[in-house]
């Protein structure tokens, strides 16, 4: 309240009006009572009353009231001055002094309000004993007691004001920080998806291309000796490519995979076995063990795709002439084990990821399996075959159904 003011409201606006004709209305009862009394200076207080009027119109007016101390103390010591002279010439200026109040509590510093409305107390009932010839109790009551009413509704109108005004600012803040969170929740899901992306990608249609790109090339090595078996691997081939575009689209439907769509996982394990025995030249076979158990589709996506990634990692480093693919239902958990014969590899010197050469998809398993809340174990060893092990609770955290249903 004692800063620069800030635009007005309907309400203090309203508050504000009051002021003036109450202000007005004082100065003319003033003159009024001034004539209709036939009091001695009548004309003196009439000037004096519309001298103190036209003080205090120009303060409203002047811009600089509002926004400077410094020239609403210069308009304020203006109008006390005015209505000192009225008060001096006529009782009835008295109860000016209770709107002057409320100006001095609004316009100035806290101190420097309060010294002024003492000050103005001080006047009013000196003023108003001169025109008594005498001094009693009862002439200081009434404008101390304004001052002090004045005093407290100011104050505690500016303490409203203030709790308003935090209460405004946390509410700005708490909007600024849900709208913050939202762009955040709204970046993470699209990072989440992108991710999720990479994954499907990286296990349907690299891996596709990636079959494709063998099978020719089987059929160009085979093309000059044998043209039967050129031409075995260019159906092959063509075949794959029929499969890819399926889940190319399938991925523009949003849908759920090709290979899982009316069937279970086992046997979409199990065709996935075969499938890879005729493409190519190793021999992959299926087992199943335990009881099967209802599985959410994300688990059963995040397995057949691990089981694609790496039969084709098999397929195109391995070297391996046999495959064995186990899905086992163990109770709480689901696992996956893919074991071949291959030459086999040392698990810590992974090469880098790269755009060209490849190398996602270890990761993108661990991936798969970690956001279902499971682990990924890979064993292998040069010479000595790989064994891979992705193993899922039937009950993955909440947070990870969504993955898939985009």
């Amino acid at each position: 309240m004692n800063s620069a003011a800030p635009a007005l409201t309907p309400t203090t606006r309203a508050l504000a009006w009051c002021l003036h004709l109450l202000v007005i209305g004082l100065l003319s009862l003033a003159a009024v009572r001034a004539v209709t009394g036939e009091r001695p200076h009548a004309g003196w207080i009439i000037a004096a009353s519309v001298l103190c009027g036209l003080t205090y119109a120009a303060g409203p007016v002047l811009p600089g009231v509002r926004r400077s101390r410094r020239a609403a103390a210069l308009w304020l010591t203006a109008v006390g001055a005015c209505w000192t002279v009225l008060l001096s010439l006529s009782a009835d200026g008295v109860w000016v002094a209770f709107p002057l109040y409320f100006l001095q509590l609004h316009l100035l510093p806290r101190r420097a309000s309060v010294a002024a409305v003492v000050a103005t107390a001080v006047v009013a009932i000196a003023g108003f004993a001169v025109h008594q010839d005498s001094f009693s109790a009862a002439m200081a009551i009434g404008p101390a007691l304004g001052a002090a009413v004045a005093v407290a509704v100011v104050w505690g109108y500016q303490a409203l004001y203030r709790e308003s005004e935090h209460r405004r600012r946390l509410i700005e803040e708490l909007t600024a920080t849900r709208a913050d969170l939202a762009a955040a929740q709204h970046t993470a899901g699209v990072l989440a998806e992108r991710d999720r992306l990479a994954r499907e990608i990286h296990d349907t249609l690299a891996q596709g291309l990636s079959s494709i790109q063998l099978l020719l090339r089987a059929a160009e090595r085979a093309l000059p000796q044998a043209p039967q078996n050129a031409a075995r691997y260019v159906d092959q081939a063509r075949q794959a490519a029929a499969d890819n575009l399926a889940e190319a689209r399938r991925f523009v439907a949003a849908l759920t995979p090709s290979t899982l769509e009316g069937t279970t996982l086992a046997d979409a394990l199990e065709r996935l076995c075969t499938t890879t025995s005729a493409r190519h030249r190793i021999t992959a076979r299926f087992h199943l063990t335990g009881d099967p158990a209802p599985l959410t589709t994300a688990h059963e996506v995040a397995l057949l795709r691990i089981a694609q990634s790496a039969l084709a990692n098999t397929v195109r480093h391995a070297g391996a002439t046999t495959s064995e693919v186990t899905l086992s239902y163990l109770g709480d958990h689901v696992a996956l084990d893919i074991v071949d014969d291959g030459h086999g590899f040392d698990p810590t010197l992974l090469p880098a990821s790269d755009p060209e050469t490849g190398g996602f998809g270890l990761a993108v398993m661990r991936a798969r399996t970690q956001a279902l809340g499971g682990a990924l174990t890979i064993e292998s060893a040069p010479g000595r075959g790989t064994a891979l092990a992705a193993r899922l609770p039937l009950t993955p955290p909440s947070a990870t159904e969504p993955e898939a249903h985009p």
